[in-house]
């Protein structure tokens, strides 16, 4: 049953506004799906007001926790697959509020190509998290059901003031990272007889190409704004604002695709490297 959503605001900044300040997550994220919908067809303008809060609405469940603190996930069975499905259902709500503070924070100093493009990867994380969610719901559960947790939106909130630094750290690492990861995943799934989860993620995965490439596209155009050096800066943004090493084995041809390029993250990964 779809949520009950009120009526969209005018404008785009109040409409991300209202993704971010919404706490259920169904509603979440059939809202972030409406305002893509209706940006697509001209119905909100390119305008805004007040800047995004620190932290975006959540809902009560499910309990978050420090991530030295979650579980150990156990792999196999069907237990397994639903709590791999739910941390991917949460990794997707979270990148819903991801890319509409996107939006309301940086869109006001940016062209509005860049709000197309946010609102598109929001809109997008919105129906990634309802596929999961529905999974989640045969295979006799849903989200909330087990605890997550807290770290993700640590990286938002460190670079709220930065635009550079946004681009680097979440779409160009975070989410970079899940094209490395979602293949094995996917192979796991289909290994298990989970085809239907495992073409879930099939469409997760083709669709994250295009957000990384956003990232990576205003990142480069940023960068060519302020006349910087495109590597030496990502760098040392990376090693400035995440936590850790890229980690081992890349999907370089995924990560290619969308426009990043080995001397941005081979330097940053495992650890430095020795000679």
């Amino acid at each position: 049953m779809q949520p009950d959503l009120k009526p969209l605001p005018g404008t785009i900044g109040q409409a991300a506004l209202d993704v971010l300040q919404t706490a259920d997550a169904d509603a979440k994220a059939c809202l972030a799906q409406q305002v893509g919908v209706a940006w697509a067809d001209g119905r909100l303008a390119f305008a805004f007001g007040d800047l995004p809060p620190d932290r975006p609405a959540r809902p009560d469940r499910p309990e978050l926790r420090l991530p030295r603190d979650m579980p150990r996930r156990r792999a196999g069975g069907e237990k397994g697959r639903f709590a791999l499905l739910h941390s991917l259902a949460h990794i997707e709500l979270n990148a819903i509020d991801l890319a509409f503070d996107m939006v309301a924070r940086f869109g006001p100093d940016q062209p509005l190509e860049f709000t197309a493009d946010w609102v598109r990867v929001g809109s997008e994380e919105g129906k990634h998290f309802n596929l999961l969610n529905d999974r989640l719901k045969v295979l006799s559960g849903v989200y909330g059901d087990l605890p997550a947790h807290d770290g993700l939106w640590d990286a938002a909130f460190a670079t709220r003031h930065n635009l550079l630094a946004r681009l680097a750290v979440v779409p160009m690492v975070l989410e970079a990272r899940g094209l490395d990861v979602t293949p094995p995943m996917i192979e796991k799934l289909v290994r298990a007889g989970d085809q239907t989860s495992a073409d879930i993620l099939g469409i997760i995965y083709e669709e994250e190409k295009g957000h990384v490439a956003a990232g990576s596209r205003w990142f480069a155009s940023e960068i060519a704004a302020q006349r910087l050096d495109e590597e030496t800066t990502f760098h040392d943004l990376v090693r400035r604002y995440f936590k850790g090493d890229l980690k081992r084995p890349f999907n370089d041809a995924a990560r290619a695709a969308a426009g990043l390029s080995s001397g941005l993250y081979e330097p940053l990964a495992d650890g430095p490297k020795e000679g």
